[in-house]
């Protein structure tokens, strides 16, 4: 039952939409007949656990998301038992409490990039409201075994959904993420050495150039948030999220360092000799060769082809000026990163053993968009808080639970995307709700009560909502429909409650309720300006490029530092009236500028000269704070006066002339672009 690679990548999207819908199915079909064979209180809070796990069906990604899911429930169970313990007595205080770690998961979880790992912090916290709203329902009936006896049903309920839908996803028809992650680096690779032909290319335009790194950020960032479930895929799996993190970090050393041909071809193409032009048009040539070929050992020795022959000239050109020798030496640089990236490649596509290793890139942490969630999420649960005690209803329980879930899962999303999710999900709602009343149930209240009958009717619109699941573009509709259809439902060994249409009319008004409070909260609390969050991002850059020497492996540790906050940057420059691409070619200018100094660094700190280490450190201080002038329009002398020093003393030092002209000239060159830039950021 085994899907090869190669049927897997080719399956049509509709038959792998029916193949997990279908897998789907017979998860939540297990969770169910476990639930009820225990003979837990809610069956049906197991299959919505296994709905959730539906979301990315791949094998590694539903045994991430398990273990998350059951992390999560543990410690929220955990957080739900000490409230009730002291404070079950102090219903206010409980909710107080319950509110604060609802807020408190909220803003861990806006720290993650990993969907898998947001999902953890909003079963921390979704777990522990079940557990106490649950038993304030009852609060004349609350002791130390009823608490106790509550979230053990309801921590098991979770868990066996988890499990259930873990079992299935591996053992029918799995699709391991090993295969997603093979084509997403595929993708990498192809758009990246599209961009580098296109920096290498005169005749290439400013937007088409930006179109590349905005796709390539993309693409990276989805292989990188894949590459850590793919651990789970038996004794290969670690080798492979590490080729997979390495290649995403080589490719942000190939974005750093190609920004130099680039721009110097643009702003000073009277400075390139003659013999490099050749071999920059042959170079372009040769990217758009080796994106264009299907077979990675051409791919390999055409770069190989490449390095020789810069390594050749090196050699052979004895007269080179120190401007030629520093892009040679650059150039050859960058075919060797490529060769990384394409080894990198091969291990992800083969299953080697090659040793290869770098650290992942890393999500940024903005603590303005953390607190922003925490607080409309706690707000979100005091809302249903207050329409509970005001109207006495179990149903607003729902309002309680279910978008403040949503509210975690779904606070990194743009604004105006949010909002197209959440109205699909309420389509989702208006579509469950008569499914509910007037097929599922009223089938089931004429049936025997046999658990054959009882799936038999419910994975028709279960399975209708797990092909919407499958899909990006309608997963908002499938999650409407299946998480509401349990809920209203609630299939178990007593569905007494469920048969009255009252009471399944409250639960779905209640979940429209929620929804809707949740959207008005997303339009009214949209957390810290774009300009705020922008000017967040660079002062983070420019706090590591004075962090930058400090570290073993400089260009590793800033590029996956650089990752996310590049993706920002693009997405920034996108969401703007001009998108004028200013953002990014900033964020390419400090990511160049961290490889540049990194450079320098490990070059002077080489030489042994203990009076030569402050004044580096003071220049890569100045480095940062010119850097961080010129994003606010201004031009800082601080960095010309500390590049000044550095050349004085470094005349001093057994360091070749040759080698001082070309520092004083990349000097020179930084000293360039900052003014560019300033003069870009003052005309805004």
């Amino acid at each position: 039952m085994q899907l090869s690679p190669v049927q897997a990548v080719f399956l049509t999207p509709n038959k792998r939409s029916v193949i997990f819908a279908t897998k789907g199915v017979i998860a939540m079909a297990m969770s169910l007949f476990v639930a009820m064979y225990l003979n837990l209180d809610r069956p049906y809070w197991a299959l919505i656990s296994a709905v959730f796990l539906q979301i990315r069906p791949e094998s590694g990604l539903v045994l991430e998301k398990s273990l998350c899911q059951i992390f999560g429930t543990l410690v929220g169970g955990a957080v739900g038992i000490c409230i009730l313990e002291f404070f079950v007595g102090y219903p206010a205080v409980a909710i107080g409490l319950l509110a604060l770690w609802l807020g408190i998961t909220s803003t861990a979880s806006a720290m993650m990039r990993s969907s898998n790992f947001i999902y953890a912090f909003a079963m921390a916290g979704l777990t522990a409201g079940i557990i106490v709203l649950l038993v304030m329902v009852s609060p004349a009936n609350a002791s130390s075994q009823t608490i106790f006896n509550v979230a053990q049903a309801r921590i098991s309920e979770i868990v066996v959904g988890s499990i259930c839908a873990a079992l299935v996803s591996q053992l029918l028809w799995p699709v391991s993420v090993a295969q997603v992650l093979q084509q997403q680096a595929r993708s990498v690779v192809n758009q990246t050495l599209d961009y580098l032909a296109a920096e290498l290319d005169k005749n290439s335009s400013h937007e088409q150039r930006h179109k590349h790194i905005d796709t390539i950020m993309t693409s990276l960032t989805s292989l990188t948030d894949d590459s850590s479930a793919v651990v789970y895929e038996g004794p290969l799996g670690p080798g492979k999220s590490r080729a997979a993190n390495l290649l995403c970090n080589k490719v942000m050393s190939l974005l750093a360092v190609i920004q130099i041909f680039g721009r110097m071809q643009r702003n000073h193409p009277e400075q390139i000799p003659s013999a490099l032009n050749g071999m920059f048009e042959s170079l372009s040539r040769d990217f758009s060769r080796m994106s264009a070929s299907q077979h990675f050992d051409e791919c390999y020795q055409i770069a190989k082809a490449q390095r020789s022959q810069f390594l050749q000239q090196r050699s052979d050109t004895i007269s080179q000026s120190p401007l030629e020798s520093r892009l040679l030496r650059v150039a050859s640089e960058l075919i060797s990163d490529l060769m990384v990236v394409l080894k990198a490649y091969d291990a992800l596509l083969n299953s080697n053993n090659a040793r290869l290793n770098a650290p992942a890139l890393k999500p940024h942490r903005d603590p303005l968009v953390g607190l922003t969630t925490g607080l409309r999420t706690a707000l979100m649960f005091l809302a249903g808080a207050g329409i509970w005690i005001g109207t006495g209803s179990s149903s607003a329980l729902m309002i309680m639970l279910l978008p403040v879930i949503f509210s975690v899962m779904m606070a990194r999303l743009p604004l105006a995307i949010l909002m197209f999710v959440l109205k699909r999900l309420l389509i989702g709602v208006a579509i469950s709700t008569p499914l509910a009343i007037f097929f599922a149930l009223n089938l089931l209240a004429q049936s025997s009560g046999d658990f054959e009958l009882l799936v038999m009717i419910l994975a028709g619109p279960f399975f209708i909502g797990l092909i919407a699941l499958a899909n990006q573009v309608t997963l908002p509709y499938g999650l409407g429909i299946c998480i509401p259809f349990v809920i209203l439902v609630q299939p178990g060994n007593d569905m007494s409650r469920a048969f009255s249409v009252d009471y399944t009319l409250s639960n779905a008004l209640a979940i429209v309720v929620g929804v809707t409070i949740l959207i008005c909260l997303f339009r009214m609390i949209t957390g810290p300006s774009n300009s705020m969050m922008q000017a967040y991002l660079i002062k983070s850059t420019v706090k590591d490029l004075r962090q930058l020497h400090k570290h073993h492996n400089p260009e590793d540790w800033f590029n996956a530092r650089m990752g996310d906050r590049l993706l920002r940057l693009t997405n920034a420059d996108q969401a703007t009236p001009a998108n004028d691409h200013r953002l990014t070619d900033l964020g390419l200018t400090g990511l160049n500028l961290g490889h540049i100094s990194a450079r320098l660094q490990r070059l002077l700190r080489g030489l042994n000269e203990p009076e030569i280490l402050p004044m580096l450190t003071e220049w890569q201080n100045a480095l940062a704070n010119a850097y961080f002038a010129a994003s606010r329009g201004e031009i800082s002398s601080q960095f010309t006066n500390a590049s000044n020093a550095l050349m004085i003393a470094l005349k001093q030092t057994e360091l070749p002339q040759q080698q001082r002209n070309v520092i004083e000239g990349m000097c020179e060159r930084i000293a360039m672009t900052f003014e560019r830039t300033a003069e870009g950021f003052r005309n805004l």
